[in-house]
């Protein structure tokens, strides 16, 4: 069966919107612990301005401090210039670099129109010169909760231009969790025919509970690359109701159960993600952390057997 890789989000985009800053001991312990699941990639934190997202102000004692383990590579994102120099500093393993292909979302999130974002961006990657992979994320690629539709074409026409500059990796990103399966499936198909060579990477969020359906869209399409985020933590805070990532635990014992090869410990990822709310304050929307998984039986109540006689 088809091997799946993961990417970790909840380091960077599911704490990035937490109300209470999260301790930095407690990011770096949460970081180590599912660099033992078997993760791909961990995106560990941004390189933004402290100001726009204070949660993630400690990004360079986190990176300086995490223990790297073989085969994981620890990702971050960075918005400009003086972002990728910070990050390239702290020897990130991957640049994360964003832009909307809504130009609303866009104005909103990042303050620049979209030629703005690109302009910017594709300074980032002249600049960086292969010294260290990029991966390019482009959001809103499924809808805008401002604009409604954002044609399939936009997005094939950004995730060229990206391509053509050289970057290892897209990202393409539900942000609004307005995508459904048929349009997933439409997606998928048209950008591996038309980037055969860059590596192709699902974002999916589950605020009108479609999520792991669009995950299953994705690999049944042959797409091969994942984020989640622990717990489901996470969303875009300039995208109304938003809120939610896909939960990694939740999809890879789905796609576990389906007979997939995601080369992560599941026993060891759901120890470490109950104790997520601890951590965060507050209970989280995964689901099987606390069900367990479906090949975790019960004993029968003591009356079943006397009434088999």
């Amino acid at each position: 069966m088809t091997r799946i890789y993961f990417n970790e989000v909840v380091t960077r985009d599911g704490f990035q919107i937490e109300p209470n800053f999260i301790a930095t001991d407690d990011k770096i312990a949460l970081i180590d612990a599912l660099s033992q699941c078997g993760y791909a990639k961990i995106e560990a934190t941004s390189f933004t301005s402290p100001k726009a997202i204070p949660m993630l102000r400690d990004a360079e004692e986190v990176m300086g401090r995490i223990t790297r383990v073989p085969g994981v590579e620890y990702t971050v994102l960075v918005p400009n210039l003086r972002g990728a120099e910070r990050a390239l500093e702290s020897r990130a393993d991957e640049l994360n670099l964003v832009m909307s292909t809504s130009e609303t979302h866009n104005l909103a999130n990042l303050r620049m129109t979209r030629e703005q974002s690109f302009a910017s961006l594709a300074e980032v990657v002249r600049h960086v010169d292969g010294r260290t992979p990029i991966n390019v994320s482009l959001s809103t690629c499924f809808g805008c909760p401002m604009e409604g539709d954002v044609p399939q074409a936009v997005v094939e026409q950004f995730a060229q231009r990206f391509a053509d500059l050289g970057v290892r990796g897209l990202t393409i990103c539900d942000t609004t969790g307005m995508a459904h399966p048929a349009q997933v499936s439409r997606m998928v198909e048209a950008l591996q025919q038309q980037l055969p060579h860059t590596q192709l990477t699902l974002h999916f969020h589950n605020t009108r509970g479609m999520g792991l359906a669009n995950v299953l869209a994705a690999v049944q399409g042959g797409i091969t690359r994942l984020d989640g985020s622990l717990g489901g933590l996470g969303g875009c805070p300039y995208a109304p109701g938003a809120s939610g990532n896909i939960c990694s635990e939740d999809a890879i014992h789905m796609l576990d159960a389906m007979g997939y090869d995601t080369g992560i410990d599941l026993t060891k990822l759901l120890n470490v993600a109950r104790h997520l709310p601890a951590i965060v304050g507050h209970d989280v929307p995964g689901q099987v952390a606390k069900a367990g998984r479906i090949t975790d039986l019960h004993p029968a109540p003591a009356y079943a057997s006397e009434l088999k006689g």
